[in-house]
């Protein structure tokens, strides 16, 4: 999408929150339920936190249950990258933005139709822009 985002650590740490560094930068999870996005039902987008990229779209945007926004795909391919996550001793995939690296979440193959994805990303990560 757009040319790589690279900031060294002090850099990231003046841009971003605590909690947003500790998600975006370390891979955090924050705690199920307690995200800023996870009801949101307004109409509008969700960019990177980290670099402003567009991620998703509250069009694909559902409730899983989970306690976190889920998106059942990102606005592009090239939005998010994916990578094989082996910590807490489970096999999942990592999503991260492609455009600085920032870690957003997770996807899951048990999703809704049409993609049976759910991309579960973490409020902290995302930064949203109501729809006009």
């Amino acid at each position: 999408m757009s040319d790589k985002v690279e900031l060294n650590d002090a850099q990231w740490r003046e841009r971003l929150t605590p909690e947003q560094y500790r998600i975006l930068r370390e891979a955090g999870t924050e705690r199920a339920f307690t995200g800023e996005y996870e009801k949101n039902k307004s109409q509008g987008e969700y960019r990177c936190a980290g670099c402003g990229q567009l991620l998703f779209t509250s069009d694909t945007k559902y409730d899983s249950g989970s306690g976190w926004p889920s998106y059942y795909r990102p606005v592009s391919g090239d939005a998010v990258e994916e990578h094989s996550d082996l910590s807490h001793g489970m096999v999942r995939t990592e999503v991260r933005c492609s455009r600085c690296e920032g870690h957003l979440g997770h996807v899951f193959p048990d999703g809704p139709r049409p993609t049976g994805l759910r991309y579960c990303i973490n409020s902290a990560a995302l930064d949203f822009e109501p729809k006009e």
